[in-house]
């Protein structure tokens, strides 16, 4: 029998990469349809996003706040591949299955911590200017 790896039977070239788009699309939906955690944060963003917008923040700013903000979303995603992951591994209740679920949970509060400390720094002076 013939070995035949997966990147041989892979599409390649522009297909392929509007398929990958497709599914990350779909990931994206998926995400927004199921996911609490994404509501919120998707609304914290928006707000910050206002925010930025009201005070006129200045272009380093913005790179700075849309990396921090991307990055939450970002790792709400890898949270829920990890959830699902889990899940179809097994339905039982297993410690190892729990650690795994709390720490992918974990990093991301650790990331919106972050992200809140960040928006603070960049934020804190245009509203210490008005007052």
């Amino acid at each position: 029998m013939k070995y035949v790896s997966r990147d041989e039977i892979k599409q390649k070239g522009i297909k392929r990469f509007f398929r990958s788009i497709k599914f990350s699309v779909e990931g994206l939906i998926y995400a927004y349809r199921y996911e609490q955690s994404m509501w919120i944060h998707a609304i914290a963003t928006i707000f910050t996003v206002a925010l930025g917008v009201y005070f006129k923040i200045k272009l380093s700013e913005w790179a700075i706040v849309f990396i921090a903000l991307g990055s939450i979303l970002g790792m709400e995603l890898v949270n829920t591949a990890i959830e699902a992951a889990v899940d179809l591994t097994t339905l039982e209740i297993n410690p190892l299955a729990k650690i795994a679920k709390d720490c992918g949970s974990a990093a991301s509060f650790v990331l919106t911590l972050v992200a809140i400390v960040i928006c603070l720094f960049v934020f804190g002076p245009y509203f210490t200017e008005m007052f």
